[in-house]
């Protein structure tokens, strides 16, 4: 066998390995499978189109983003009619949030599709809901808003949404916080200061406080996740009042 016919047999087993495992993940077969390509090629790849376009998933990341965002919409509106626009919000929020996603690509095993220069075991958690809206802007260029919703009620609504379940669910404790302490009239603040840790990766420390009066405090990789951890650890001190 030639060096040629090696690399041109290699690739097409490559070709169909991907193929059976999008189609298992989907459940029906993909029509155009460079699209799919896309939708799991890291930036680093430095990958361009005919046009000379970076050739990665975040452009569908973007579309499938809205796509994700109307399904969920459109099934909390049938399923919720005594929601009023910012109840309907919130609850959409819970279920497309970043968090949830990551969860959600992680289940599917995303990541062993995606096509990267960069190691899997660096990247951050954002890549499998990243990819997960991809593949999502990947199903809508190739079949359609039929497919995408069919594929969403199969793997988003009907394993993990539960309406009950996720009025009670918090995905945001500052914002929770903020908006008790604007409705009872408290001042609040959150403050850096220096963080004396000896870990390898750099952390952010904050303190929080209400009424002037140091409530919690955190650190975390990002002053973000520092003032988040904070405002959890100042829920659960306060949540008798709250």
């Amino acid at each position: 066998m030639s060096f040629f016919s090696k690399i041109f047999k290699s690739q097409s087993t490559s070709d169909r390995d991907f193929l059976f495992g999008i189609q298992r993940i989907l459940g029906f077969k993909p029509k155009k499978i460079n699209i799919y390509r896309k939708a799991f090629t890291h930036r680093s790849a430095n990958i361009k189109d005919e046009n000379g376009y970076p050739a990665n998933y975040e452009r569908l990341e973007f579309l499938g983003d809205v796509i994700l965002g109307a399904v969920i919409s459109s099934h909390l509106y049938h399923q919720m009619p005594h929601g009023d626009e910012g109840y309907l919000t919130k609850m959409r929020s819970k279920i497309v949030s970043r968090q949830h996603l990551n969860e959600l690509g992680k289940d599917l095993g995303l990541i062993r599709f995606v096509n990267s220069k960069i190691q899997s075991s660096n990247f951050g958690d954002n890549i499998h809901g990243n990819v997960f809206e991809a593949l999502i802007g990947a199903i809508y260029l190739d079949l359609g808003y039929a497919s995408c919703e069919k594929f969403i009620h199969k793997q988003v609504i009907a394993p993990y949404v539960d309406l009950q379940q996720l009025e009670g669910k918090i995905i945001s404790y500052k914002s929770l916080l903020i908006e008790w302490c604007q409705k009872e009239k408290k001042s609040f603040k959150y403050e850096a200061y220096e963080d004396t840790g000896n870990d390898a990766l750099k952390h952010f420390a904050v303190k929080l406080y209400i009424d002037a009066r140091l409530v919690a405090k955190a650190r975390a990789t990002s002053k973000k996740k520092a003032e988040e951890k904070a405002s959890q650890r100042a829920f659960f001190a306060l949540q008798h009042q709250m």
